[in-house]
């Protein structure tokens, strides 16, 4: 999202993350800015009964809960390195002197922050759905969102059957199923048990 170039100008520094790492736990206050630079990170949520809901499964490029820092809230989810990882690390301050500084850079953060609303404002109304097929084209199109390349079957999902059962909050055997009933409507391709979207 950011260059990091411009990033390591204002002082952002390199920090490495093995896979199981916690980025930052729910309830922590917000002190940094954090830009994922290789790997995979998600952010995830436990319900009272223990179980886990995965609310985003983020790649390279993308920020970490970046919305947080310009209110006083304290982080809801919890941001769990997926695979190892190397994250850019800019402080709360610095990244607010950087925006500050950079106009176009602070409107290209808010536009990118609005397609992020945008999307998760459909992703909501998806997953509100009694309909599988709905809740999981819903994620796709909001994973597939942030893909440069959007013709058809040109993103290969990074998510697994039970991840997509996390984030709908569906079943395992529904997903499988719900899966390739999309493949048979030509929604998706299933190449190498990979979905391509």
């Amino acid at each position: 999202m950011i260059a990091e170039e411009i990033l390591l100008s204002y002082g952002a520094e390199y920090e490495k993350f093995k896979r199981g790492d916690t980025i930052f736990s729910e309830g922590d206050i917000p002190k940094c800015y954090y830009q994922i630079v290789k790997g995979r990170i998600k952010l995830n949520h436990y319900n009272e009964a223990g179980k886990e809901l995965i609310l985003a499964i983020l790649q390279p490029g993308l920020s970490v809960c970046e919305l947080l820092l310009f209110i006083d809230k304290k982080y809801p989810v919890n941001a769990v390195v997926f695979e190892e990882s190397v994250v850019l690390k800019l402080s709360k301050a610095k990244f607010i002197q950087m925006l500050d500084d950079n106009p176009k850079l602070s409107r290209d953060v808010n536009k990118f922050l609005s397609e992020r609303l945008y999307y998760k404002f459909v992703m909501l109304e998806n997953n509100s759905s009694l309909q599988a097929d709905v809740r999981i084209k819903g994620v796709l199109d909001y994973h597939k969102s942030f893909s440069p390349d959007q013709s058809d079957y040109s993103y290969e999902v990074p998510l697994t059957r039970q991840q997509l059962a996390s984030i709908t909050g569906l079943r395992v055997e529904t997903v499988i199923r719900t899966i390739k009933n999309l493949e048979k409507q030509e929604v998706l391709k299933i190449i190498n048990r990979n979905i391509h979207y």
